[in-house]
């Protein structure tokens, strides 16, 4: 199978210091104590986490959908990582993750099931399995 890679480049210390993170020759984002624990410009570990689990499951979404005979026309999924101060440090508490989606001939309740099951089964997912990820499924 494939192997994904990502680097990070962190100069100087915590507060002052800052980075860039790169991968897939398309993304080379600055990163910073302000774009991660306040509202600087750039981006941030959580973001990166979010856009993974986000794409990881709309895209298993729709081949659990398509598995089930539906036809995914439009999935919009979202998800917020919250960063939370733990003890000395920091952790990440817990993910909501939102989807939306447009199936043409789908039950909510079948929906609703291949969504929770595609949480459960999304690699993202299961690489995030320590953290609490609390689904929000809707047709539109």
């Amino acid at each position: 199978m494939t192997v994904r890679n990502a680097k990070a480049v962190w100069q100087g210390d915590l507060k002052t210091g800052n980075g860039r993170m790169t991968f897939g020759g398309r993304f080379d984002q600055p990163f910073s104590f302000g774009t991660r624990f306040e509202n600087g410009e750039g981006s941030n570990p959580e973001e990166l986490i979010g856009a993974a689990l986000a794409g990881c499951f709309s895209m298993a979404l729709s081949a659990g959908l398509g598995a089930a005979g539906f036809a995914a026309k439009r999935i919009e999924s979202q998800a917020d990582v919250h960063l939370e101060k733990s003890g000395d440090g920091f952790r990440i508490s817990r993910i909501q993750l939102r989807t939306a989606a447009e199936i043409p001939g789908i039950e909510n309740g079948k929906f609703q099931e291949i969504a929770e099951a595609t949480k459960k089964g999304c690699p993202v997912s299961q690489a995030l399995s320590a953290t609490p990820i609390q689904l929000e499924a809707r047709l539109i």
